[in-house]
């Protein structure tokens, strides 16, 4: 068994796939639309494993929550401490919120963590 893919609900899927695809190398899948409840969705694949699915819909409520239980961060492997450093760098040179900048946490990753541009927990690791 394995995770197949993890899903979010997105204010604007187009935003966080661009998002992912610069930053990432995200590979997106083609749009699917659902007509009838305008139901829109992308899978995205970051190197192998299990996928992204960005969501959207006109009647899901978008506020944005700090903490609540469920979804807390997803966590992508860059591959170096060099690599989270230049990573996290690259990303405040362009506005990219960085909530903790690299360091070594005390369940032994490397990482830092910075926010998508809708307000997400991504912790940059080896």
């Amino acid at each position: 068994m394995r995770i197949e893919h993890v899903a979010l609900w997105s204010a604007d899927i187009t935003i966080l796939r661009d998002f992912y695809v610069r930053w990432f190398a995200a590979q997106p899948s083609p749009i699917y639309r659902n007509a009838a409840t305008g139901f829109e969705s992308f899978f995205l694949s970051i190197g192998s494993g299990s996928r992204l699915e960005l969501m959207q819909r006109p009647d899901i409520d978008v506020a944005p929550i700090e903490f609540t239980l469920g979804y807390a961060h997803i966590a992508i492997n860059v591959g170096s401490r060099e690599a989270v450093d230049d990573l996290t760098a690259a990303m405040a040179a362009e506005g990219v919120e960085v909530l903790s900048n690299p360091r070594f946490t005390g369940d032994g990753y490397y990482e830092s963590v910075i926010r998508d541009p809708e307000g997400n927990r991504i912790e940059l690791t080896t």
